[in-house]
Parts: structure tokens; sequence; C-alpha cells
């Protein structure tokens, strides 16, 4: 049984959902009353997501998808509407790391790729679930940017990455001014340091062992708050929040959920 019924008769779209972020988020909005689409290049991860789901009550699809070939992933969203009949709500979390290393030594293939993962996969993502979306004259998206990117410039060889997760949260508000009068906002969180898998096939983060700063005394590490570094379900509860009616007045919004981090690296 949901937790609440605030997601209840909505279809969500989440990618890379196979693990991390993207994986918690698919539970809780499932949790919530959703019925899932679950996208990631992964099967074994993916079909796992379902399976969960599934044995919790709830329902989903899941399709091995790579959001850098763009056919794969509306194929996909054709065959989950024709079951579904509708989609509400886009997660478009998926992402990868990508090379990091001085920008000198980095080949141009390699910061192609990642550029290509990060953003053109958002981009897709967004583009061919906007007539779904428009259909219902009503929807939300969330994207997946990044501390690093946005706040945070202290990252040595995190070139690639920063570049594609600050080009994400752009995207994202000109995707909001855009699609404002079809009533879809469009929302894009942005995590500090979160306990995940950075270089599995869902959502990708930089975690701290990533993070070239220096110490401070107080407070111990570069999270303010007691717990430390954040977890993939809080994350998951503000992608809920803004895929749901009840932050229906916001859009265009870049949201840091860093515990504070990002206060004391810079």
């Amino acid at each position: 049984m949901p937790s609440s019924s605030r997601m209840n008769g909505k279809v969500s779209v989440v990618t890379g959902a196979g693990s991390g972020i993207g994986r918690a988020a698919a539970l809780l909005l499932a949790e919530e009353g959703a019925r899932l689409i679950l996208i990631d290049r992964d099967t074994q991860f993916v079909e796992g997501v379902r399976a969960e789901i599934e044995a919790a009550g709830g329902e989903a699809l899941a399709f091995t998808v790579d959001i850098s070939v763009p056919g794969q992933y509306r194929d996909a969203l054709e065959q989950a509407v024709s079951r579904y009949g509708r989609i509400d709500t886009l997660f478009a979390n998926a992402g990868i790391l990508g090379v990091v290393g001085p920008i000198e030594s980095i080949e141009d293939d390699e910061f192609d790729a990642t550029l290509l993962n990060n953003v053109k996969g958002t981009f897709t993502s967004v583009k061919y679930a906007i007539p779904y979306l428009k259909a219902n004259e009503k929807g939300s998206i969330v994207l997946t940017s990044s501390l690093s990117g946005t706040r945070v410039f202290s990252q040595k060889g995190f070139s690639a990455y920063s570049t594609s997760k600050a080009s994400i949260a752009a995207f994202g508000q000109m995707a909001a001014f855009e699609l404002g009068p079809s009533n879809i906002r469009v929302n894009i969180v942005a995590p500090g340091t979160i306990e995940t898998n950075i270089s599995g096939s869902g959502d990708i983060e930089p975690e701290a062992e990533d993070m070239d700063t220096k110490p401070v005394e107080y407070p111990d590490g570069t999270v303010p708050l007691p717990e430390g570094s954040g977890k993939p379900e809080q994350v998951a509860k503000l992608v809920a929040f803004l895929s749901s009616d009840d932050s229906e007045h916001i859009s265009g919004a870049v949201v840091h959920i860093d515990g504070a981090e990002s206060l004391f690296v810079g």
C-alpha cells in the first residue's frame, strides 16, 4: 500500500532507475502510488528495481535503454504508453561520471562522450516525453544536475563532468520557460556528496573521495550536518515533491541538496 496518495493515477518515467538516486526515486514514487516506467542501460539492475516495486504491490515496466541512443528511449516510451496510456512525470536522472583528468590530457572523444551521455541524454529524455505530457495538459519534469558545476568548482580534473552538469541546469531553466505555457513544470535537483555508486550505470554524483578539498576543523569533513554525506533516499524525497502537485507553483528552480556542503567547498 502506498504511504501517501499524492502520486495516485500518475505514470512516472525514471531514467537511470537501476541504482542510486534513480532507484530510490523510483521506489518512493511507486510507494506514493505512481506506476513506473523504469529506464536503465543495465538489465539486471533495472529488472531488480521492477521486481522490488511489484513485490511491494506496485506497478512498473522495465526497459534496457542507453539514453545516448535516442531511438531506444523513444521506442521504450511508445511501448510503455501503449500499456499505461499516459505519462505524467519524468525524472531525467541517467548520466555518467565520464573522463576525469587535466584539460590538456583529455581526448576529444572522451569529452564528447561525457556531454553526449549527460547533456544530449537529458535533452533526449525530455524531448521525447514532451508530447505525452502535453497530451495531459499538465506535467512535471525533474532533471539531475550537481553541486559540481553549479556551486563547486574545486574538483581537479572534473571539467567535462562539471560542464555537463552546468549545461543540464541551464537547459532545465530554458525548458521551464518554454514549457510553462503548456502547464509543464521543469525543475533541477543538484545533489552534493551522496552515498551512491558513481561508476554504475544509474545516477552519477561526485563522492567525497573525488572531492579535492582542504579539510576543515569544524564540521568534521565538508558537510555541516551531523549525518555527513547525503543518501539517495533524501534526494528521492525532493524528487517526489517536485514531481507531485505539492510543488504546483515551482518551476525553473535549481534546488541544491547538499547539507550546506557548498558553504565550505567552493
